[in-house]
């Protein structure tokens, strides 16, 4: 059963309707949102709600202690719906932008009691019905050339969305005097304003004596930049990467600076005094805000780069554990999957694809076997990885062609597909006429070779992404009924009791989850870490012969996971 629901001036609106999206009962008014979704969630048969974002539904649920298990986020599936290939075809796709796609606009009034007046004499917030929206996908969805793919899509998307509010509420448990004591052990103690800590100044000062320049600003790259030439190192730029490449007494402690310079901008005392409350890190996660499916996070916490330097503060509470589960070789599996080339697969079977594609011959070391899989995944076709490349085309010619394919197709600014269906945008058409001059058709061929690359990553990395999302709505379920049957624990979180009595997720980041458990539980949780890995693959690939094994770790701190 669905249960569309809306917001107007005069409180929540809510629709009822069957499995074939007919009208159960009349629209009604709602009172008191909270205790009408705690008494449906509560029946025999818990409904699907329908709402336009979770981000503006769920929290104040979670606040109330109500949970729910499944929704339909009507934002992310119609940003899915209008870009996929496989609905391209259908009304929905093809019409024009509208406010729909456009981000959730804030309620101009707060939300309570009805007013006086009959029922249908409501004013919506907004000209948007979220019934029309929620007939027009369905209607898409019956449209699409692979329906049940694209239906998986969207109630993967729709959990994450589900998870990451329930992420952010419940916060990922962070101890403040371990992290300053990371932070005076790292960078010396807090500096006064303006001011830089101890330890980084010391290096500093054997950066500019080894460049001669006694006033040097490493933060400016312009001013690093113009120091490293006056010291005769000729580089194109200040990042690391490139830096590291070059033999020179400065290097090395500008490469330790630059290291701590991130730590202190990052998860310096700053962070610390903005980002962790009451002894919690609260994440805010952006289901989606990548356009490979990924997840984007926005605010200055930084949920997707936690750095390994300040994780020590991430201590479980007491009588709990962290369990940290990642996922092994995750795209370079999923590329195996979705070429269905069982060579490929087979070399990853004994746990290291790595290790098994050497054991294949078509390298000679686990280190040519991760670099040459990156470049064909990236499109490396310069250096070691270009000539690797060749060796891997002839032991997994299945799974090179489909990348390279991909990168064909985004070079003629086509569209490609994730496995669900997941559209890339579109990009620029190649093309010259008789009046362009050489440099610039090598211009739109560098621009189509470029955009070739991203795609050619595009259809790895959204897969990935989908396979995580799958896997995290099956950690979510499992572990919520381990705790669900679980007796009464006082403790961990406020607010929500089924917080406080299950497991639940902390952190996610791209190939990697954190749940916070009961000591006791710690082994179930493992247990439903692997079974839901094991179902993301069968989602996904049906039963072909690909795994993905996960490592998984029971911890005190988060800094003893690997």
């Amino acid at each position: 059963m669905d249960i569309v629901l809306g917001r107007s001036n005069r409180g929540v609106l809510l629709w009822q309707l069957d499995a074939n999206g007919q009208m159960v009962i009349e629209p009604q008014l709602v009172t008191s949102l909270e205790q009408e979704v705690a008494r449906r969630e509560a029946g025999p048969m818990s409904p699907r709600w329908v709402w336009d974002d979770t981000s503006r539904w769920y929290p104040e649920l979670i606040r109330a202690g109500v949970r729910v298990r499944r929704c339909v986020d009507l934002r992310l599936s119609r940003a899915i719906i209008r870009r996929s290939p496989l609905t391209a075809e259908t009304p929905m796709a093809r019409a024009a932008f509208a406010s729909w796609d456009q981000p959730t606009p804030e309620p101009r009034s707060p939300v309570g009691a009805p007013s006086a007046g009959t029922l249908f004499d409501w004013e919506p917030e907004t000209a948007d019905d979220p019934t029309v929206e929620f007939f027009e996908q369905l209607a898409a969805i019956e449209g699409a050339t692979d329906p049940a793919r694209l239906r998986l899509l969207l109630a993967a998307e729709s959990a994450g969305s589900l998870i990451a509010a329930e992420m952010k509420f419940a916060g990922l448990p962070w101890r403040a005097d371990l992290h300053e004591a990371l932070l005076t052990d790292t960078l010396g103690s807090r500096p006064r304003s303006g001011e830089r800590p101890a330890k980084m100044q010391q290096i500093l000062e054997v950066v500019r004596t080894a460049l001669g320049a006694p006033d040097l600003n490493p933060d400016s790259p312009t001013e690093l930049l113009r120091a490293l030439k006056l010291a005769g190192i000729e580089a194109a730029s200040t990042r690391s990467w490139e830096l590291q490449n070059i033999d020179h007494p400065a290097i090395a402690p500008l490469l330790d600076y630059k290291k701590r310079a991130r730590i202190l901008s990052s998860n310096g005392w700053n962070w610390l005094e903005t980002n962790v409350i009451s002894g919690r890190f609260h994440p805010d996660y952006v289901p989606g805000g990548v356009v490979t499916g990924r997840w984007a996070s926005k605010g200055g916490g930084g949920a997707l780069q936690l750095p390994k330097q300040v994780r020590g503060a991430v201590v479980a509470d007491p009588g709990w554990v962290l369990v940290v589960a990642d996922a092994a070789q995750l795209e370079p599996r999923i590329l195996s999957a979705l070429a269905s080339d069982r060579a490929m697969a087979e070399a990853g079977q004994a746990g290291d694809l790595y290790a098994g594609i050497v054991a294949s011959g078509a390298v000679d070391t686990r280190e040519q076997a991760k670099l040459a899989m990156l470049g064909a995944m990236y499109g490396a076709t310069s250096g070691e990885a270009g000539r690797l490349l060749p060796r891997l085309a002839k032991s997994f010619p299945r799974a090179i062609a489909l990348v390279e394919e991909a990168a064909r197709a985004g070079e003629r600014g086509e569209v490609v597909s994730t496995r669900l269906g997941r559209g890339s945008p579109r990009g620029a058409v190649p093309g010259w006429d008789e009046t362009s001059t050489v440099a610039e058709k090598e211009r739109v061929r560098a621009q189509a070779k470029s955009w070739g690359r991203f795609t050619r990553n595009f259809v790895v990395q959204g897969s990935a992404a989908e396979w995580a999302l799958c896997w995290m709505a099956g950690v979510r379920q499992r572990v919520f009924e381990l705790g669900d049957s679980a007796p009464s624990r006082a403790g961990a979180n406020a607010g929500a009791s089924w917080l406080r009595n299950s497991p639940h997720l902390v952190f996610f980041l791209h190939d990697e989850v954190v749940v916070h458990c009961p000591l006791d539980l710690a082994a179930s949780v493992e247990t439903a870490l692997r079974a839901a890995a094991v179902d993301a693959g069968r989602l996904l690939f049906g039963q072909l012969p690909v795994s993905f094994p996960i490592s998984v770790a029971a911890v005190a701190s988060y800094a003893d996971a690997k």
